[in-house]
């Protein structure tokens, strides 16, 4: 066991495995999501005593675990004196106040985890009522006490509790009441990012969201292209609200690059739906980049839940939104693999392999991002007088002019323009239509 600050709490870790789904997981699917389990406990630093895999036939209705491991697992907590338990499940609220009488310690499960993780991760005033409104939506039919027998020197919104802090056995419309008023704040504050995006809008430049599962590297490469210093750790949910840069293309275009919380397996939906808008980058996106970690066992697995919470989202791979897969981490595999894998990228137009931590590979993610946006031009007929110079060369600047033709007053444009700069150009009050196919 690492040492660890004496203020960490003392944790042990249970990730509850159906046993007709563990016939179908190889040795790497049990250690990757206990392994998971630890990352998420390691994100708000607590001292993981011990973790384990506990198969069982099915959710036993009073405690989810069998009467034995729940035994057992008592004898540990006592013996060590664990003052927290991490259920890597969904429990009921009758389960969580049972395994508590049981083992003399508080119980959470993998929601109230990532909460937890939410609430010590969330910076912009948005994101901070997402979490609050989430937990409070959570713990409402749960009413449990908070750790009162804990010290907390860490950030979040104290939903493990702490000395002096507001207990969560306050009644149904007392956390009613809060909800609502949260619910009228979340509004304001939605209506003022609107606000910002409207803004965007009228610049307008292309958004181009990064996705993926937690850790993936999205941060590490957001950096590299932008030259920013956004928070990039070795730690699940090292991001949390969007962060926003601009980019410069190799065609000298300008687009938006959005960095996104990252997501894991088993999401929970309540989560899904308190965080929309923090993710409503992702909804307005023209182009999505989903960085995978390509190094790790379950990529594919990973790959699976990025795509089922986007699906969650309205996202699908319908064709009208472009996705590009930056299969990352290149740098960690073997030189066999390595080979294989960038082969196999260079022959596809919507995949890339690269090392967000070497830069290989980086030049042709952002080719792809700039063959993306110029495949979602369209061409125009467009009129601008001839006095109209801005216009004119801003036509020349933000599009591809196919054709001009002098007029005695005005000019006649065939132009490719993308759907953002057909916006700007109609906002102007230019005479537009589309060009006949």
């Amino acid at each position: 066991m690492h040492k660890t600050d004496k203020a960490a709490t003392t944790t042990v870790i249970v990730h509850p495995r159906l046993k007709k789904r563990a016939a179908t997981e190889d040795g790497y699917g049990e250690r990757s999501r206990l392994d998971e389990a630890r990352g998420l406990a390691a994100a708000i630093s607590l001292d993981v005593l011990h973790a384990e895999t506990v198969n069982i036939a099915k959710p036993n209705p009073a405690t989810y675990l069998g009467e034995g491991t729940v035994t057992r697992l008592g004898d540990f907590i006592k013996e060590n004196h664990a003052e927290l338990v991490v259920v890597d499940g969904h429990l009921s609220p009758g389960q969580q106040r049972n395994l508590e009488k049981a083992w003399h310690a508080k119980v959470i499960d993998r929601t109230g985890l990532i909460l937890e993780i939410f609430g010590a991760r969330a910076r912009t005033r948005e994101g901070q009522l997402q979490v609050e409104l989430a937990h409070l939506s959570y713990q409402k039919s749960r009413l449990v006490r908070s750790w009162t027998h804990l010290e907390r020197q860490r950030g979040g919104f104290g939903f493990l509790g702490g000395p002096g802090e507001t207990q969560i056995e306050i009644d149904r419309r007392l956390i009613g009441e809060r909800i609502t008023r949260l619910k009228k704040e979340l509004e304001t504050v939605t209506r003022t990012r609107g606000l910002h995006r409207e803004a965007r809008r009228r610049i307008p430049y292309p958004i181009v969201a990064l996705v993926g599962y937690t850790n993936a590297g999205k941060s590490t490469l957001f950096n590299m292209l932008t030259k920013s210093d956004v928070v990039a750790m070795d730690q699940l949910f090292a991001t949390l609200d969007p962060t926003m840069r601009q980019l410069k293309l190799p065609s000298g275009r300008t687009v938006i690059l959005s960095d996104t919380v990252g997501f894991v397996s088993d999401l929970p939906h309540e989560l899904v739906a308190a965080f929309r808008a923090t993710l409503e980058e992702v909804l307005e996106a023209d182009v999505i980049v989903h960085v995978r970690d390509i190094a790790h066992p379950e990529s594919d697995a990973q790959k699976k839940d990025v795509e089922d919470v986007l699906q969650q989202l309205g996202i699908e791979a319908d064709g009208q939104r472009p996705v590009i897969e930056a299969l990352n981490k290149i740098d960690l595999l073997g030189e066999e693999e390595h080979r294989s894998i960038t082969g196999a990228a260079k022959r596809s137009t919507d995949e890339v392999a690269l090392s967000a931590a070497s830069g290989e590979g980086v030049a042709r993610l952002l080719d792809l991002i700039d063959n993306e946006l110029a495949n979602r031009r369209r061409a125009l007929d467009v009129t601008v007088p001839l006095e109209d110079g801005e216009t004119i060369a801003w036509l020349y600047r933000r599009g591809e002019v196919l054709k001009r033709t002098d007029g005695e007053s005005a000019a006649e444009f065939s132009v490719l323009l993308d759907a953002a700069d057909t916006a700007r150009l109609e906002k102007r009050g230019i005479a537009l239509q589309r060009a006949a196919e």
